[in-house]
Formats: C-alpha cells, sequence, structure tokens
C-alpha cells in the first residue's frame, strides 16, 4: 500500500504540473499571444449594402475592399496603380480597348473559381441593374468579351485616358455569380480580398479573418473586428475605456484636438481629397440668374467655418479639384478673394435687392450623414450669407434619406450642402459628375454649358497629363465665373489607435487597409 500512495502520490504531482503548465500557456496567450492576434477599430459610419454593384458610399467601399479585390488596385500609400487580381493589361486601338491577363488559380471564398467569364458577367450584371455605382461602368464600357479563360477584354465607347483607374474602384470588382443573383441587390459576405467575413450583425459587429485562399501577402493580424457606434461620444469612450484599438469614421474635432494634447493615443493624420461643397439649383428661379450665384460665392466666409467648426483641422478650398491633386487651381480665390463682401452687395443691387428688399432663401442640410457638425457648418454659412444685409436665410434639414433619394435628383432644395469622396483618383471624378450636362443632374447641379461638355469631353480621351490639365484648369475658371456649386473646405484624415497599433496607411483612396494593421 505505501508503495501505491508513493505512485498515486507521483500521478497526482505530474497532472498538476501538467495543469499548471497549461494553465501558464493560456495565461501567456492570452495575455501575450491572443490580443495580437486580433486588432477592434471603433466607426460611427455603416454598411449600407455588401454589392458592388448597389454600394456607393466610403465606409462599404472600404469593407469591400477589404474582403474583395479589382483587376487593379493602389500601391498602399500613393496613387500608382499595381495589378490586384489582373496580373497584367495592355492597351489596343488607340485606348478603345483593355485587355486584361488574369491570375489562375484563384477563387472566391464560397469556391468558386475566378475566371473571364466570372468578370464578363459581374460587368453585365453591373450595368443591367443601372444601380447607384454604374455610372461608373455604363458611361465608359460598351461591352466585355471573353478571348480564353484567363483573358478578358473591356471595349469602351471612346478612349479613357483613366480607365486604369476605374477598373480599381468597387463597381468593377468581380462577384461570385453562385453568391450574387442576376435581378437584384443582395448583401453577401462571400469575397476573394485579404480577409473574409466570418460574421456580421448589422450596425453592431463586423468580423473578418485572414482569407487563407488568398493570392497575395497575408494579412498581418489574423482577426480584424468591426464596431459600431451610434455617436462620436460613443466612440470617444470605447477609445477611453479600451473597448477599441482604433478609432476611426469620427470624432469630433473638438475631441482629436483634445487627444492629440493629452498624448495618451497615437493620432495619425493626412492629407485627404475629401471636399464639401455648396449646389445651386442654376436650372430655375432663384438661382437661375448668376448674379445671386456669384453674390454667393462673394459672400462665403471659408475661413470662419473652418476654424470655429473644425478647430483648424480642414482648410479653405478655392476649386472642385482639391489641393495637392494635378490641375487643381485656386479658381474662386482668383474671382473673388478669400471672401468679397462688397462684391456680393453689388451683385445683390444688380438683381434687384437691397437691404429694405432682402433675398430670402432656404439652405438645406443634413443632420447626421456629414457628422454632427453640419448644424453648425450651415449656421455659419447663414451667418456669411446675412452679414451682406441684403439675403435672408431659412435653415432647413432632412435626414439622409430622404435628402438623396427624394429631394438631391428631383430639383427640390434651391441651395444645399453636400461632400465628395473621390470614386477614382482623377480631376475628371471632381468635374464631369458636377458639369457635365449628361451627368450632373443625379447630383442635383442641373448645370449645363456646352463649352464645358467640349472641353470634359476632350480631357477624357488626350493622352498626356500636360494636354488634360489645361483642359482641366479652363473648366475651373468658368466654374468659378457660372458658379453652380461653391467648393467651402478640404478635410484632413485622422484615425486615433493605442499606441501599439503600427501599419496604418492614410492614403488618397482614403480607403483604410485593415490587412496592413497590426500590434507591436
Amino acid at each position: 500500500m505505501p508503495e501505491m500512495k508513493k505512485i498515486y502520490l507521483v500521478i497526482l504531482l505530474i497532472v498538476i504540473a501538467v495543469a499548471a503548465i497549461g494553465l501558464g500557456y493560456y495565461w501567456y496567450y492570452q495575455v501575450y499571444i491572443k490580443p495580437k492576434e486580433v486588432i477592434v477599430l471603433g466607426t460611427i459610419d455603416k454598411i449600407t449594402v455588401l454589392d458592388p454593384a448597389k454600394a456607393y458610399d466610403f465606409f462599404t467601399w472600404e469593407v469591400l475592399n477589404n474582403i474583395g479585390e479589382g483587376l487593379l488596385k493602389y500601391k498602399p500609400g500613393t496613387t500608382e496603380l499595381v495589378p490586384g487580381l489582373a496580373e497584367s493589361y495592355e492597351v489596343r486601338e488607340g485606348g478603345r480597348v483593355y485587355i486584361f491577363k488574369l491570375r489562375k488559380g484563384l477563387k472566391f471564398t464560397d469556391g468558386t473559381p475566378l475566371d473571364a467569364e466570372v468578370v464578363k458577367w459581374s460587368i453585365e450584371r453591373q450595368m443591367h441593374l443601372k444601380l447607384d455605382p454604374s455610372w461608373l461602368v455604363t458611361a465608359f464600357v460598351e461591352k466585355v468579351e471573353v478571348i480564353d479563360k484567363y483573358t478578358v477584354a473591356f471595349h469602351l465607347k471612346r478612349p479613357i485616358a483613366y480607365f486604369p483607374a476605374l477598373v480599381a474602384t468597387v463597381p468593377y470588382f468581380p462577384v461570385s455569380p453562385k453568391a450574387y443573383p442576376w435581378d437584384e441587390a443582395k448583401d453577401s459576405t462571400v469575397g476573394i480580398g485579404p480577409y473574409k467575413v466570418v460574421k456580421w450583425v448589422r450596425d453592431v459587429e463586423l468580423r473578418l479573418e485572414v482569407n487563407p485562399d488568398y493570392y497575395g501577402p497575408k494579412p498581418k493580424t489574423k482577426y480584424f473586428i468591426i464596431k459600431f457606434y451610434k455617436d462620436a461620444t460613443a466612440l470617444k469612450m470605447a477609445l477611453e475605456a479600451g473597448e477599441i484599438d482604433i478609432a476611426w469614421r469620427e470624432l469630433l474635432p473638438t475631441d482629436i484636438v483634445a487627444l492629440k494634447k493629452e498624448g495618451k493615443f497615437n493620432v495619425v493624420e493626412a492629407p485627404s481629397p475629401y471636399i464639401r461643397y455648396i449646389v445651386l439649383r442654376c436650372n430655375q428661379p432663384p438661382f437661375d440668374d448668376v448674379r445671386l450665384r456669384r453674390a454667393i460665392a462673394a459672400a462665403i466666409d471659408r475661413n470662419r467655418i473652418c476654424e470655429k467648426v473644425f478647430k483648424g483641422l480642414v482648410t479653405p478650398l478655392y476649386s472642385m479639384v482639391p489641393m495637392g491633386m494635378w490641375s487643381h487651381i485656386d479658381a474662386f480665390k482668383d474671382e473673388y478673394g478669400e471672401r468679397n463682401l462688397e462684391l456680393a452687395r453689388e451683385l445683390l443691387r444688380e438683381a434687384g435687392f437691397s437691404e429694405d428688399n432682402k433675398f430670402k432663401v432656404e439652405l438645406w442640410y443634413t443632420p447626421t450623414h456629414y457628422g454632427t457638425t453640419e448644424a453648425d457648418v450651415a449656421a455659419l454659412i447663414k451667418e456669411s450669407l446675412e452679414e451682406t444685409g441684403m439675403i435672408k436665410v431659412e435653415l432647413k434639414s432632412a435626414e439622409w434619406a430622404t435628402y438623396a433619394a427624394e429631394y438631391i435628383a428631383k430639383g427640390v432644395m434651391p441651395i444645399f450642402l453636400l461632400g465628395w469622396y473621390p470614386d477614382y483618383i482623377d480631376p475628371d471624378n471632381y468635374l464631369t459628375p458636377f458639369l457635365h450636362s449628361e451627368h450632373c443632374g443625379h447630383l442635383g447641379v442641373f448645370y449645363s454649358n456646352s463649352d464645358v461638355d467640349e472641353l470634359l469631353e476632350e480631357a477624357m480621351i488626350k493622352p498626356t497629363r500636360e494636354e488634360r490639365q489645361a483642359l482641366y484648369e479652363e473648366v475651373q475658371r468658368i466654374l468659378a465665373r457660372d458658379a453652380p456649386l461653391i467648393p467651402i473646405f478640404q478635410g484632413r484624415l485622422f484615425l486615433v489607435c493605442k499606441r501599439n497599433i503600427k501599419g496604418v496607411v492614410l492614403d488618397p483612396i482614403m480607403l483604410l487597409r485593415y490587412y496592413l494593421i497590426y500590434k507591436d
């Protein structure tokens, strides 16, 4: 019996030792290893619909760029296009035909192989559905042709100098025919990008995991979780409580300034081609009178908006083409100066208004889509205009769903605020959608100028940047004189994160690449 007790004791000690080792490893894994495999990002943005045929908003495009990919894509931190799902391409027939060679052996997360037929089907589905982003395809592509299993040709309606930039946008992303129906848009978590979706609860949480079948370098963090918050205050509280590693899109300007001063978190910032502007409905009274449009343009105090509302975190803008992009000129500053109240008053008098007979107008904004600062922006614009002594502004607002679907394209609002995130990185994307008579109506501009149409169409096909730049500069000068749109300010990108977060790249396409981010 004593011998048996010794044996039992030895066994017990071994069990205890193994358990201790196991618990120690578990503790070590939970404390040191597991946290490095998970990054949690918080945002107040929302996913609209996970379908490249319908999604047309900044954040959903960001998600789709992390779970999907185009034939071409941007090299991180640059505007340089590099191969994506296509390994190469060539241009034929004077720029009217682009032929892409696809990588072989790729498949979607539902197992569907990627080939030329799938690319053709995806583009034709986009054109067939004719939803919001479809114009990025239908305005340029005449047809898609399968040459062989891994070769596909895009036949264009006319040569387009910036077509490779279009191909990098979400509407050109191939999708699995098994996951998406032909006749309607649909949420689907099937992709072909660096990450795959493992869980999605709308407006609550999106969980991503490394896609083992992705052809390129694997993401630097195994799991990437996105948590959705109702407002900037809740987002800031989550960051300070340690619930999230990254706060993105977006904190209030006052919070960003305070967090920079405190120094507890890293505040990453970068220039952005995101712009804000005013639209004037120029095909109907009162703004069919160019003198009134010019008076508004002359009276706006951009500096006051940038400093009072955004604490200097945004910059006054004097062109629809953003600063830092080739062909930008300060056309509105050249035409009106930074602000010219005397010119505004002179134009108002010419249009028949005075201190005793004020120009009365409704200025519309949407209260949450562009952040909770929007009411303050509208209030300062009202203040600027009323300082002429000849304008009386009534502020009106509508939530984004009504604002966008019911009011903009139908021309309900005489003057209203909007913002623009680029679809593709080219000056054309800041001019043609707003000023070409064939396209600008869906943005509520209703501008028509045959000279501008011709300049834009010529700039599309010119082969060199120098030739295109001269044309875009002339368009900007005409825009400043006619003022159907008035640029207000250009944003900056801000991301706040814990100090051990590395690999954040904020670049001109403004879509955060989750797969580059990791914990040190």
